[in-house]
């Protein structure tokens, strides 16, 4: 493995110690704050006061969607520590992704023409179940197939569900073409990488 890919999972594993630590703050100043919102120290005290003037300004932008989502204003700084740890995680899911797709391409380089191929192949299987995924949860959603966030998805597997479609009846209100067509695209590509490394 190149020097460039160790140092970046080595960044990675710093970046989740630091979110760690973040949070851990975060935590902690939410309480306090919390505390003062909820009048459980004294509003004089000099740390509501210092709250008041330095942290509530920072939780303003949270609160007001809060209150407008029809939340209590003193549960702002909860949300804030929720939507840190959860860009958080989703951060470092990105970030090893990343890594895991780098290390494969070094892979599959190191591996001459055969591995790019095999990996090629591996990441046009992975678009078209990762679209029959989409495709799903948009219709959990009602979202217009036609958005531009999500026409993608409907162009690329249409093709496949659509003769599905017609042989497969739909089980009362749910259509399981989807589980049928991710089901299929797993099976080919066991077959087409087995016969492809094997």
């Amino acid at each position: 493995m190149p020097t460039f890919l160790l140092w970046f999972a080595y960044a990675i594993r710093l970046f989740g110690y630091a979110l760690f630590i973040v949070a851990v703050v975060l935590a902690v100043v939410a309480l306090v704050d919390w505390l003062v919102r909820t009048r459980r120290i004294n509003p004089f005290n000099p740390v509501a006061r210092f709250f008041r003037r330095v942290v509530d300004p920072l939780v303003a932008p949270m609160e007001r969607r809060v209150v407008r989502a029809g939340g209590m204003p003193h549960a702002a700084p909860w949300w804030m520590l929720v939507a840190v740890v959860v860009g958080g995680i989703v951060a470092l899911w990105v970030l090893r992704f990343i890594l895991a797709q780098l290390a494969g391409a070094y892979g599959a380089a190191t591996m001459g023409p055969r591995g790019i191929a095999i990996l090629l192949l591996h990441y046009t299987f992975a678009l078209l179940k990762l679209a029959i995924i989409v495709r799903v949860l948009v219709s959990w959603v009602r979202i217009s197939p036609y958005s531009r966030w999500v026409r993608w998805a409907f162009a690329l597997t249409e093709p496949i569900m659509r003769p599905l479609r017609g042989v497969i009846p739909p089980l009362g209100m749910i259509d399981v073409t989807p589980i049928v067509a991710y089901f299929l695209l797993w099976v080919l590509e066991t077959f087409t990488m087995s016969a492809l490394i094997g």
